[in-house]
This record gives structure tokens, C-alpha cells and sequence, in this order.
């Protein structure tokens, strides 16, 4: 075989399906063991692709397995999957991998849905349907192109900007960094860009784009230097929230693998990309300073942070594939529970990790209401409303001071982001041990 013949394939070699039905016209519930777990198997490693954690993939496996009366205990980490099924003294085991993840909460919500109706009608669909079924969910193209979901970044970023501290011209500032550094992402994306290199590539872009953004307003218009704090905001899209609040989950529902590999996934994003943008600041001679506070008065301040929320909200929801309906429902919530989570440390000086908490609280609380009605996924309404309350500016600050020497300022960051990153998903967690009775109980 030629060498560079070889490399140039696909690393990931994918599954046909189709290869793997035994008697693809019998019903699911009277299929043998192996159709069965194929079938299974199929829906777990599709929910895993698309984002989500160990205990919803087992949630969704568990519904089916009870549906065509097999036991299955599964072995579940970012990218992988093995099973073993069991039924009337036989066993089946299989291992299955993806190449990576990402997050597509259209596909979620349509995977929900088709699993649904496999598990209400065994009797009625045949193997071969039920594979069909679920491709034609995989089949789904993304509802947004690269240019609407860098437009969708950096709106968020911009929302971003007014709730930290930043005023119009930062503001501005985030948007045009967002908005380029996204949008080349979702190109390397689309080509299979690895996930480092897009991580570098991307945020550096940002940066690049947000420093020209300053060094004109400031050649041109005489803005002053202080505005450059907005230059951190503007990387706020690379912010992994989704693996990060299901990594604790996981955690907190005993997926000790699948929880720890999340949480090292999103901290290694997290750290490659704020240290790509300090380096890229240091290399320019570029030092954004904090925010020049804003004159305005409590009720303009607290309708402004309710739009600037709903803003950020709503972009980030299109930045994983939501549909404008979800992305609304998202918006309204987090524009409530992010709002509140502020006025308590202005108003009631209550510490950021508490009131990180209660914010996270209320999102999951009025979530699973929202939920109730509908039959959007929960967690396509949760995190994204608590994704603008992740402190990606202390984690730049922190990279920004051990960079430069200052271990112990740098440190003092990094313990506040720490604490409010473990708030969040301890507020999601508690308010889903409240309203889920699947996810209270184990076993």
C-alpha cells in the first residue's frame, strides 16, 4: 500500500449500519439480541455526538433497552461508547468510537423525539426503519451557515460586553473580534479542522481583528487606551460551556470517566485559547487594562442587562444549532437568571460564586418548567442561559498574571473562577435533583 495513499484518508473509519442488520424487515421488539443492540447502540453514539453527557446517553439508551426488554450496561467517555446487552441467556458487546464532539441542539431534539416513538411503537417498525429513522436525524444539515453563526457570536460577545462592565465602543470591539474569530472557526470546522489548530487559529484571528478594531478607533476617532478592556470579551465565544456543566453532571450522577475527560476537554480549550490571546496581546504591546465605569442609573442599568442577556443568550443558542424558537426560550430564560444573578452582588453584595449559583438555580428552575410545555431537550435551555455567567475574563486575567510573573495575583483569578465555574453546574444540578425524578435516583 502507498504510504501517502494511506494518510490521506479519513483517520476514522465510519459505520454502515445497514452492514450490521441481521433481519432488517422483523419489528425491533422481535428482533434477536444483535439487531437489537445495534439499534441501541446507534441512538448512544449519536447522542454522544452531538454533546451530550454519560448520564443523559444512558438516559436514552435505558428508554430503548426497557422498550425491546434487554439490559444493557454501558462504559461511556467523551468520544467513546461499549456496551454490553443481554437477553433470553445471550450476550452482545460492542465498542464504538466517534472522531470528536461538538454540539448540535437540533439534532438533540430530534433525536429525542425519534427515540420516543421507537420506544412507544416496537411492534410497528422494522429494523431497517428503525436505522433509517435515526440516519435521517444524523442526515440533518446544521439550520446556519459559517456567516450567520460568526454574526451569532458576536452578537453574544457583544451582549457579553455591556454585562461585564464595558460600554458601546468595547462593546463594538467584541462583535468584530467574535464575529471573525467564529466565523473562521466554523469553516476549519466544516473541514475538519483538528481541534487545537482551530482553537489557535480561531481566537488568534479574533485577536488580530479586535487590536486593528482599537489601534483605528484610537488613530482615528482618539478614543482613549482604557477601552481596550473589551479585547478579552471579544474571545468569550471559544468559551466550551456545554462539556464543561455536563462534565458536572456526569460527576454528580457517578460517570467519574465521562465527567473528568469533559472537564479536561474544556480546560484544555480554555487554556489554549486564553493563552493564545495574552501571547498575541504581549506580542503586539497590547495591555487591556478593566473597564472605565459606566454612568447610568439603576433602572436604565437593569433593563439593559436584561437585553444585553437575552442578546447573549440567543446568540450562543445559535452558535449550537438551535432553532429560532429555541434560541428565544433560552434568551427569555437567562436574560431572567442572569440579570438576577447580577443585582445580587450589586444589590445585596452577595459573593459572584453564590450568586453564580442562584442564577444557575433559577435557569434550571425555569427550564424545567419551560420544558413541561414543550419537548425541546433541558439542557438546550439551561446551559446556554448560564453560559454568559461562566467568568471567562478572570480566566484571562489569570493566564494574563502567571504570564507575567505575578503568581499570586494570577492565582487569586484563577481561585475566583474556580469557584463560580463550580457553582454553575451545582446550581443546574440541584434545581435538576428538584424537578427529575430519573435523574434523583440511581439504579
Amino acid at each position: 500500500m502507498n504510504i501517502d495513499s494511506y494518510m490521506s484518508e479519513e483517520h476514522h473509519m465510519n459505520i454502515n449500519w445497514k452492514e450490521h442488520q441481521k433481519d432488517p424487515s422483523v419489528c425491533i421488539r422481535d428482533a434477536s439480541l444483535t439487531d437489537k443492540a445495534w439499534i441501541v447502540s446507534h441512538a448512544g453514539i449519536m447522542e454522544l455526538a452531538i454533546g451530550a453527557g454519560a448520564w443523559r446517553v444512558l438516559d436514552m439508551m435505558d428508554i430503548l433497552c426497557r422498550a425491546l426488554d434487554v439490559k444493557c450496561s454501558a462504559d461511556i467517555g467523551l468520544c467513546s461508547l461499549s456496551c454490553t446487552f443481554r437477553a433470553n441467556g445471550e450476550i452482545f458487546t460492542q465498542q464504538l468510537t466517534i472522531p470528536t464532539t461538538g454540539i448540535n441542539t437540533d439534532k438533540m431534539h430530534h433525536l429525542t423525539v425519534c427515540v420516543r416513538k421507537l420506544a412507544e411503537h416496537p411492534e410497528s417498525i422494522s429494523v431497517a426503519e428503525a436505522h433509517e429513522m435515526l440516519d435521517a436525524v444524523r442526515r440533518r444539515k446544521g439550520l446556519y451557515t459559517p456567516l450567520q453563526v460568526g454574526l451569532a457570536s458576536g452578537v453574544a460577545c457583544f451582549g457579553f460586553t455591556f454585562l461585564l462592565g464595558g460600554g458601546l465602543i468595547e462593546m463594538i470591539g467584541a462583535f468584530i473580534g467574535a464575529f471573525f474569530g467564529n466565523f473562521s472557526r466554523r469553516l476549519m470546522i466544516d473541514h475538519k479542522m483538528s481541534l487545537i489548530a482551530n482553537v489557535i487559529l480561531s481566537v488568534g484571528f479574533d485577536c488580530l481583528m479586535t487590536i486593528l478594531y482599537y489601534r483605528f478607533v484610537e488613530g482615528v476617532f482618539g478614543v482613549s487606551p482604557q477601552n481596550e478592556a473589551g479585547y478579552i470579551c471579544a474571545m468569550l465565544f471559544i468559551i466550551p460551556g456545554f462539556p464543561l456543566i455536563n462534565g458536572g453532571f456526569d460527576l454528580a450522577k457517578s460517570h467519574m470517566r465521562s465527567g473528568i475527560e469533559r472537564l479536561i476537554y474544556a480546560l484544555m480549550i480554555i487554556t489554549v485559547a486564553t493563552f493564545t490571546g495574552w501571547l498575541i496581546a504581549y506580542a503586539l504591546s497590547f495591555q487591556p487594562g478593566d473597564f472605565a465605569p459606566l454612568d447610568l442609573s439603576l433602572a436604565v442599568k437593569v433593563l439593559l442587562r436584561l437585553f444585553c442577556s437575552f442578546l447573549g443568550v440567543y446568540g450562543f443558542s445559535m452558535m449550537y444549532n438551535s432553532t429560532p424558537k429555541m434560541c428565544f426560550t433560552a434568551g427569555l430564560i437567562g436574560m431572567v437568571a442572569n440579570t438576577l444573578r447580577l443585582e445580587l452582588v450589586d444589590l445585596a453584595h452577595m459573593p459572584a460564586p453564590a450568586a453564580a449559583l442562584t442564577g444557575a438555580f433559577t435557569a434550571g428552575m425555569l427550564a424545567a418548567i419551560v420544558c413541561r410545555k414543550t419537548d425541546f431537550p433541558r439542557i438546550s435551555m439551561s446551559i446556554p442561559a448560564i453560559v454568559i455567567m461562566v467568568p471567562g475574563m478572570y480566566m484571562y486575567k489569570a493566564i494574563y498574571f502567571f504570564g507575567i510573573g505575578e503568581n499570586t495575583t494570577g492565582l487569586g483569578w484563577l481561585s475566583g473562577a474556580a469557584l463560580i465555574v463550580l457553582s454553575l453546574p451545582t446550581g443546574l444540578i440541584l434545581a435538576r435533583i428538584l424537578t427529575d425524578h430519573r435523574f434523583r435516583v440511581c439504579g
